[in-house]
């Protein structure tokens, strides 16, 4: 490209109008997901700000969410991801939901736009693409889903999507392993999906475990199940990505079990995300770049 081309390619870059995004939640700080996104746009020429909201370096109550919102829809963001704690949370403090969203009951992305502020979930499409492409002939007959959180209700929608055909979900919070199973039993039927309270046993007959919970995070370490829990005929997901490999799949694999990291869903979830609020397709294989730095 020649001077006077570049400079011509640079004065429209300036003149369009900056589109500004952002991602909320706690423990965040070093979450990959702003390199992923400010990355993908500078590579596709777009004038694009991510920034990160993390509400303990910030000193943010839960409570404070609706003021951070209203916050950046006055200073004009064009979209925000949600993630842990706030994404049953924030549906509260939205105009619109996705079909995705509202038959989940969760929300990871905000647009916001002509309609008001609209919720979607691409979490849902974001671990069912990272299963298909991150897992070999995974047994779908028996699941376990550990945590009916937020990223729960995504991840269970998806493997019965993906063809489970009994999943049986384990919380802290019994009652809200209960409200996910009456929440899938909508869609899917009262027989695909039921609430356990013994962990060990629903794993002894098990094909798959998926940890939905923040339990290996940085922030909160160690493992949602027992160690002597694992056998080396089960497959065994994370759906945390920070750090690559959690205490729980590093266990899973020296026991032998076939395992799917985090980084595939937060990568898929991206890609869905980057073009609602963006409005542009991003490149995935571009956007697992930038995130794995590769």
């Amino acid at each position: 490209m020649d001077l006077q081309a570049e400079a011509k390619e640079s004065a429209k870059r300036e003149a369009r109008p900056t589109l500004k995004a952002g991602l909320i939640g706690r423990g965040i700080g070093d979450s990959r997901t702003p390199r992923m996104h400010n990355s993908e746009g500078a590579r596709l020429g777009l004038s694009y700000e991510y920034r990160l909201f993390d509400f303990d370096r910030l000193g943010l109550l839960d409570s404070d969410l609706p003021c951070l919102l209203a916050k950046v829809r006055r200073e004009g963001f064009t979209g925000l991801n949600i993630t842990h704690p706030f994404k049953e949370r924030v549906i509260a403090n939205l105009d619109h939901l996705s079909a995705d969203a509202a038959a989940i009951g969760a929300v990871n992305t905000v647009v916001f736009g002509s309609e008001g502020a609209v919720g979607y979930n691409t979490d849902c499409w974001g671990f069912a693409e990272s299963f298909r492409r991150g897992l070999k002939a995974p047994g779908l007959a028996e699941v376990v889903l550990i945590g009916a959180g937020g990223a729960g209700m995504a991840v269970g929608r998806a493997l019965l999507e993906l063809g489970t055909e009994h999943l049986t979900i384990l919380d802290v919070a019994a009652a809200k392993a209960a409200r996910l199973v009456e929440t899938l039993a909508t869609s899917f039927g009262k027989e695909r999906a039921s609430n356990g309270t013994d962990g060990e046993g629903a794993l002894a007959h098990a094909d798959g475990l998926v940890n939905a919970t923040p339990v290996g995070m940085a922030k909160y370490p160690g493992m949602p199940v027992e160690r002597t829990w694992l056998k080396p005929d089960l497959w065994v997901a994370d759906v945390i990505y920070f750090p690559a490999e959690t205490e729980l799949l590093r266990t899973a694999r020296l026991a032998g079990c076939q395992t799917l990291a985090g980084a595939g869903m937060a990568i898929f979830q991206a890609v869905k995300a980057f073009e609602l609020i963006t409005g542009v397709t991003p490149d995935s294989d571009q956007m697992a770049h930038h995130f794995l730095g590769d």
